[in-house]
């Protein structure tokens, strides 16, 4: 997937954890499919899921996820990993990772979903993570559209033109000016956890923090559906400007996904990015819509 990812297989990760962690030496260890983009999972036993970097891993201890976790959970509606310990490098491997509890559920593909359903269990996990108290959280992954590179992916992208006018409409409203919210800021369907046809879980929390909100709310794009998409709006109340940011947000995310990945090396992702895109640029030679 990536050109200079470190290749991680089951040997080096039962090797890491029976050092380090001789507890667990007799729980089964498994990689879990399909792999995200930056991280490989392993399922140890049942109860636990061990997360390793495949590249750029950290090189100190101490994470987010371990910190932060753990407060978040009970004021959320879906259930989510929480941060069981950190292991160091070795054995070769050279960042550190992660022991997480495993949160059961499904990856289902987006047309497998109730797309409406969707996105007002999204819209509910959204809207509880805005009104968690930001005092002291780190800041997250909703910066403004400005510091996004937009203009090194639109050089590699060989696509629709409309791409600009998406953008630059994006760009014309203001920025986030409210107190930092807290976001996931990697709302991806390939995050998402189906329990009996209702988001039950979100898993990779790697991007939460405060900061803009219009990084979560552009989820309401990649629900595929115009109708989820306003669904969305409709149970979370988004202000014009926000909505407007994160349609840029979708734009350069979708742009950057298909500039970097290819059908063969990522086509989830791939094709993913093509369907945002698609209902992003539907709604080009729309004047916008206010609430």
């Amino acid at each position: 997937m990536h050109e200079d990812e470190l290749p991680i297989e089951e040997g080096l990760v039962r090797a890491l954890v029976d050092d380090q962690f001789p507890e667990w030496a007799g729980l089964p260890l498994r990689r879990v499919e399909p792999s995200g983009t930056d991280n490989a999972v392993f399922r140890l036993g049942d109860g636990l899921a061990v997360r390793l970097p495949r590249r750029a891993g950290p090189t100190e201890p101490g994470s987010k996820e371990l910190e932060w976790l753990p407060k978040l959970a009970p004021l959320l509606p879906v259930a989510i990993p929480m941060a069981v310990v950190q292991g160091r490098p070795g054995g070769g491997y050279p960042w550190f990772w992660e022991v997480h509890t495993w949160v059961e559920g499904a990856t289902v593909p987006v047309g497998d979903t109730d797309a409406i359903q969707a996105a007002q269990d999204l819209a509910a996990l959204v809207g509880a993570l805005q009104r968690i108290d930001p005092d002291g959280a780190p800041r997250g992954r909703g910066i403004p559209l400005t510091e996004l590179g937009f203009e090194y992916w639109l050089e590699r992208f060989d696509g629709d033109p409309r791409v600009v006018d998406a953008w630059e409409r994006a760009l014309a409203v203001p920025p986030w000016d409210g107190p930092p919210v807290w976001h996931h800021g990697d709302l991806d369907a390939r995050n998402w956890l189906v329990r009996d046809g209702r988001i039950g879980g979100v898993i990779d929390w790697g991007a939460m923090g405060v900061g803009d909100p219009a990084c979560d709310v552009m989820v309401a794009w990649k629900l595929h559906s115009a109708a989820a998409r306003d669904a969305f709006r409709a149970a979370l109340s988004v202000d014009d400007a926000t909505w407007e940011r994160a349609r840029g947000w979708v734009v350069w995310q979708a742009v950057a996904a298909l500039a970097y990945y290819t059908p063969d090396n990522n086509p989830a992702l791939y094709h993913e990015a093509e369907a945002w895109l698609a209902l992003v640029l539907a709604e080009c030679d729309r004047p916008p819509q206010h609430q």
